[in-house]
Order: structure tokens, then C-alpha cells, then sequence
């Protein structure tokens, strides 16, 4: 058996079709005619948009417009004047196409790759797609077409990329295995828009799998069964039907409430990084948006955007989500972030340096136009300002003093917006929970950021396999940081929220309502098998099941002991 990560529900039971990765090496010539070698740049660049929107077209037919966008945006990114004129620059300069195309192309990827930010990072797989393709055309090689792929055929490669995905037949591909990506990348959210069960991350999946081998992908459990026993697979043939019915039994629970066993009713909230997701919040029968990240809109572009460009976009996310609660959170960049424009120095340990409320505080004019343009958008609904990173009380009051500042602004030009707009904060560091007590007197809600709280409470990097086994918001330290987060602001009276992966765990569920949380945030995929966990809990029984929990020791007592009664 191999094991990765469980990326899309489901079980799939098939042959193996091993995809290999395209070799894209190439010599750098000398440029002696620049204007031609520009025009074989620009002519590619068409190319590949042409192409790019066939693929896109072909996803739209399969899967939906949603997912077509991926592709499109990849169009959006070629085409991107910053992007475009550094290619074009170091041609000029007497570089030849390819290695231009490479050497922009690995700066962009660098710095979608360092943000730390997995929405953010996934960018960074867009880049290689769109460089891999681009130098295919310049070398003149033909891409890897699987859409020839038989009946029941797993593939397996070493990463999916979008434009792989446009020749994938819903209905012979049973099952993915990748070498690469995680829950939130274009992979999986590609593999679930197709419904198809993925397990990504299966280390040296190429080399361990045979081509027409039979194997189980299940992309509930992130495991790959090698070699199966007839006994194995009638087992998983009759998982496989329990697993269907349980999705057709969660249309149940579109358009209702979300209410526990006991009657105790919950927002439960989308977690959207553009306003084009706040389309897919609603689609998912989501009740609002519990993390509006508004990096998007400072990346791919050489300079700041403007306060009506942000107005814009927050305003858009409210209109389509109909006036629902928008949580939006502050700029959270720094020195991880390379962003050309900013001119942000190189730090150390970026993670603990000049970045998210930090950055923002010392660069007022840029904060307050973000803030703004906030405000404005919150008269067209329900927006609610939170500030990232927050560890000590001064920022907190710093930040809200900079929020008066802008509505002293806008009511001197007679602009409109909520005078009462709440001011919030994500609580994703151990000073902040330390000081929960203190910060809940001054903000108006909580928003637990459990990925980097277990980071940071843990000290540990997700992105470090030597030290993923510390990496869970299980661990007794980190459950004890959520327990008291969470109490601090009940006990003020303000609701507390959760947008971190682990408010869609089941396994989280009855201890997040023994706890008090009263907001849950999710990828839209998540919502409706998050309200029914919540809804077969009671208070009485998700006490006992915390009462229990908080007693013990590690993080391996907790999870063997919830695997039993989750």
C-alpha cells in the first residue's frame, strides 16, 4: 500500500497509466536578429493562448465554467503586461526565447512559492504549466495527450496540471495519483470538480506503479492499494457504493440552517481569495465569507493597486453573496512575498518578520487606501474589516485608530459606508492567544487561523517533512490555544470564528462545539458534509468527547481515541 493525500472523495479501481514528465532541455543560442527572435516569442504567446482556450473550452464542457477559469487565467498571466515586458526586456538584452521565457517564468514561481499562503502557492503551479508550455512550443514538441486513455484507467503522474486535465474523459479516468500538490491545489480542485478520487503526494508514484497494473485509489483515505486480493476488491467495491450514497444523501442539506443535535445554530462561512469565488460560495450554499484574502489583488501587477480598483473588487464580492457577511482580511505580504514593486527586503525567517499588520502599519498611505476602499464596499453590505498577525494590543488599537482616520476621510467627501463596521481579529499566533484575554475587549470578533497557529504554537514548518509529525492542530498545545481563543471571546461576547483547514475536520467538529466556536469557515467543496457533522452532535455528547480529549497526552492518544467516535 502507498499512502499520500486524500485530495478527492471517493474510490476508484482500475488500471494504471503512467504519464511521463516531457523533457524540455534545450541549448541557449545566440540572438543575432532580436526583432525575429521577439516575433517567435509573440507568435508562441499566441499559440499557446489559442490552445490554452480550446483546453479551457473543453473543461467548461466537462466540468463547468468554474474550473474553465483556471485555464483562462493562465491566458490572463502570459498576457500580463509586467510578466509580458520582462520576457521581452531580456530578449532585447540578446537572450534567446527559451531562456527568457524559464528565467521570468522561476522568479514568478520563487515568489508565489515563498508566500507561504497554499491559495497563493498554487500560483506558482500555473507559472510551471505556463512555462512548460510555452517552451514545448518554442522547441516544437508536442504536448502529452490523455484523453486516448482506455475504460477504468487511474493515471498517474508526477503533477497534474491544468491544461493536462482538459483531455481527461470523465469516464475512463476512475482514479489520480499524483507525486506532488496538496488539498487546495489545482490538482485537487480540478480532480473534484471531475468527481474523480485523487491521492496526491504518493512518493515515487512513477516508479513504483507499473503501467496496466490494477490498483485502488482511495481519495478518502489518501491511500493506493498495490495488487489487490479479490477479497480487497469486493471490499472496496461495496465502499465505493456507500460512499455514493452518502453523497447523494448530503443534497439533503442544501438550504438549511446549520444546527447542531441540540438545536444550537452556526454561521457557516466560504473561505474566497477573489470575488469570482464568491460565485462558488454561493453555489456551495455557503452563508457568507469567513476569509476574503485580498493578496490577489497586489500580485501580478507592477504597482500598487488603486483605491477604487480595491473598492471595486470587495464591492463585486458583496453583490454576489447577495449582502451576506464578508470578512475581508488586510493585506498579509511581507518579506516572504516577493513582490518587485514593494521593494521588500530579504529576511532570515520571513515568517517571523516584516510582514502581514506589521508591514501595513509602517506603510499608512497603502494600508489606509486598502481600508477605504473597505468602508466604501460596506455600504453594499455586510463587510467586516480583520487585521492578520496580530500579537501584541497596540496593533490592534493602531489598526483601528488608521479605520477612524479613513471614515474621518470619507464622510468629509460624503461617501457612504457603515459607520459601524466590526473590526476583527485573526488569531493565528501563540501571543495572540496568550493575550486572548486582553484582545477581546477590543476587537470585535475572532477568526482562528489554525494553519499558522499550529505553525507558530508548534514551531514547526508545514512545508518541512522533517518535522511534519509536530505539524497538527491536534497536538494538546494547540487544541489548549484554540480552547482558550475561543472562551476569551465568548466570555466578552463576541463571536469567534474558524477559517483555518481544521474547522472542516470532522474529527474537529465536536470539539470545536464544545468549545463555543460559533463560525465555521470552509473551501466551498466542504460545506454541505460540514453541516451535516455538525448536525449529528449534541452538546451532552461533544462535551463528553472534549472532556476526554483534553485529558490526554499526544496528539496520537487524541487522534486514535476521535477515529473511534467520529
Amino acid at each position: 500500500m502507498l499512502k499520500g493525500i486524500a485530495a478527492s472523495e471517493g474510490i476508484g479501481i482500475g488500471k494504471v497509466m503512467i504519464v511521463a514528465e516531457q523533457k524540455l532541455e534545450y541549448v541557449p543560442k545566440e540572438v543575432t536578429d532580436v526583432d525575429a527572435e521577439l516575433k517567435r516569442y509573440s507568435d508562441a504567446v499566441d499559440a499557446f493562448c489559442e490552445e490554452t482556450m480550446e483546453q479551457a473550452d473543453a473543461i467548461r464542457k466537462s466540468t463547468g465554467n468554474k474550473e474553465a477559469e483556471i485555464l483562462e487565467g493562465h491566458i490572463a498571466i502570459i498576457r500580463d503586461p509586467f510578466m509580458n515586458g520582462e520576457i521581452e526586456n531580456l530578449i532585447k538584452s540578446e537572450q534567446c526565447a527559451e531562456k527568457a521565457v524559464e528565467q521570468v517564468c522561476q522568479m514568478f514561481i520563487d515568489m508565489f512559492s515563498a508566500t507561504g499562503d497554499e491559495l497563493t502557492m498554487q500560483r506558482a503551479t500555473d507559472v510551471k504549466d505556463i512555462r512548460d508550455s510555452l517552451l514545448a512550443i518554442l522547441l516544437g514538441i508536442h504536448q502529452v495527450k490523455i484523453s486516448d486513455a482506455p475504460a477504468n484507467t487511474v493515471l498517474v503522474v508526477k503533477e497534474l496540471t491544468p491544461s493536462m486535465t482538459a483531455g481527461i474523459k470523465k469516464e475512463n479516468i476512475v482514479g489520480i495519483i499524483t507525486e506532488t500538490g496538496s488539498q487546495t491545489s489545482h490538482s485537487a480542485i480540478l480532480a473534484r470538480a471531475l468527481e474523480i478520487p485523487a491521492v496526491l503526494s504518493v512518493e515515487g508514484a512513477t516508479t513504483k506503479l507499473s503501467t496496466d497494473e490494477q490498483i485502488i485509489v482511495d481519495g478518502s483515505n489518501g491511500e493506493v492499494v498495490t495488487a489487490p486480493s479479490i477479497t480487497e476488491i469486493a471490499d472496496y467495491t461495496d465502499k465505493r457504493e456507500s460512499f455514493l450514497r452518502d453523497k447523494r444523501e448530503l443534497e439533503n442539506y442544501r438550504g438549511k440552517k446549520t444546527v447542531s443535535a441540540s438545536g444550537t445554530e452556526y454561521e457557516l462561512f466560504c473561505n474566497i481569495g477573489t470575488p469570482k469565488d464568491a460565485t462558488k460560495a454561493m453555489a456551495a450554499d455557503g452563508e457568507g465569507v469567513g476569509l476574503f484574502r485580498t493578496e490577489f489583488l497586489f500580485m501580478d501587477r507592477n504597482a500598487l493597486p488603486t483605491e477604487d480598483e480595491q473598492f471595486e473588487a470587495y464591492k463585486q464580492a458583496s453583490i454576489i453573496m447577495k449582502g451576506a457577511p464578508i470578512i475581508i482580511r488586510t493585506l498579509d505580504i511581507g518579506g516572504d512575498k516577493e513582490i518587485p514593486y514593494l521593494g521588500l527586503e530579504k529576511e532570515e525567517n520571513p515568517f517571523m518578520g516584516f510582514r502581514a499588520i506589521r508591514y501595513c502599519l509602517k506603510n499608512r498611505d497603502m494600508f489606509k487606501s486598502q481600508i477605504k476602499a473597505i468602508l466604501r464596499a460596506s455600504a453594499f453590505g455586510d463587510i467586516r474589516i480583520m487585521f492578520p498577525l496580530i500579537t501584541a494590543v497596540e496593533e490592534l488599537r493602531a489598526g483601528k485608530e488608521l479605520v477612524e482616520e479613513a471614515k474621518s476621510d470619507l464622510r468629509a467627501s460624503n461617501i457612504d459606508f457603515d459607520e459601524n463596521i466590526q473590526v476583527g481579529v485573526m488569531t493565528e499566533t501563540a501571543a495572540s492567544g496568550v493575550i486572548a484575554h486582553l484582545l477581546a475587549k477590543e476587537a470585535d470578533f475572532f477568526s482562528i487561523g489554525t494553519n499558522d497557529l499550529t505553525g507558530y504554537t508548534m514551531a514547526a514548518d508545514r512545508g518541512n517533512g522533517d518535522v511534519a509529525y509536530l505539524y497538527s492542530p491536534f497536538q494538546p498545545s494547540v487544541l489548549m490555544m484554540i480552547k482558550r481563543i475561543i472562551e476569551c471571546g465568548t466570555k466578552e461576547g463576541i463571536s469567534v470564528g474558524m477559517c483555518g483547514e481544521a474547522a472542516a475536520n470532522p474529527m474537529m467538529i465536536p470539539l470545536l462545539i464544545s468549545f463555543g466556536l460559533t463560525e465555521f469557515s470552509v473551501s466551498a467543496p466542504s460545506v454541505l458534509k460540514v453541516r451535516k457533522n455538525i448536525s449529528k452532535w449534541t452538546q451532552e455528547e461533544a462535551d463528553a468527547v472534549t472532556e476526554k480529549v483534553m485529558s490526554m497526552a499526544t496528539e496520537k492518544e487524541i487522534l486514535d481515541y476521535l477515529k473511534t467516535v467520529v
